[in-house]
């Protein structure tokens, strides 16, 4: 999943950023307003961490500009002001969650989960994932099929949590490329496809029962 931190303490963005990479999701990160708004002019997001108090353009602005757009991208707002009317102005402005600093980051990835699950359709408060015998928790980031672990790199992780929460379903290549891969990436062209091998490799490999399949011309979907 490919998130977006906003935050103009460089030290906090920096801290946050390296975190969030260790837990497989793929981040780019900025110090203000008007940079936001241009990464968001140009990538999809699937969440965005945004702190509120920033100079020039605040983080209240950004995210009334993006929902004025019709972007529904998932917002967690973060901000040094803990009083109830920040919170209420916050959450009018369409953000979907509000954490106030310092905060644990184990609450953080909480709130992150949530509003992924949220955003994927998926209300229930389980944090695994499931499609025939194969399993995937997305707290742990262990998987398994036919009740036996499966080791998987970082990014395969990444690949396979992406599709499984679009399962059946069609994601392009570019769809993929642009949800799982942040801007720091610098590979092939077909990064895509080779992830695709390793993952078909692991998961598919030896069970009579494929779950991964490539669409002609379109891309690829997780489905029995």
């Amino acid at each position: 999943m490919r998130l977006l931190v906003v935050e103009d303490e460089i030290h906090l963005q920096t801290i946050i950023k390296k975190r969030l990479i260790k837990e497989h999701y793929s981040v780019d990160a900025c110090g203000n307003g008007l940079e936001a708004l241009d990464y968001l002019a140009v990538s999809p997001y699937d969440a965005i961490i945004l702190d509120i108090m920033m100079p020039g353009l605040s983080g209240l602005d950004v995210l009334k500009r993006i929902r004025a757009e019709g972007n529904q991208v998932p917002v967690l707002f973060l901000t040094a002001r803990d009083g109830i009317d920040d919170r209420v102005k916050g959450l009018d402005c369409g953000a979907d969650d509000y954490l106030v600093k310092p905060f644990a980051f184990e609450e953080l990835l909480a709130r992150l989960r949530v509003m992924l699950r949220r955003t994927a359709g998926n209300s229930h408060t389980t944090d695994e994932l499931t499609l025939a015998d194969l399993t995937i928790n997305m707290k742990s980031h262990q998987v398994a099929r036919g009740g036996h672990a499966i080791e998987l790199s970082g990014k395969e992780y990444a690949v396979l949590e992406y599709l499984m929460r679009n399962q059946g379903h069609v994601l392009s290549r570019e769809q993929i490329e642009q949800h799982v891969w942040s801007f720091d990436y610098e590979g092939g062209s077909n990064m895509v496809d080779v992830y695709i091998r390793y993952l078909r490799r692991k998961i598919d490999e030896g069970f009579e029962q494929k779950l991964i399949h490539t669409v002609r011309g379109a891309g690829y979907v997780m489905r029995t």
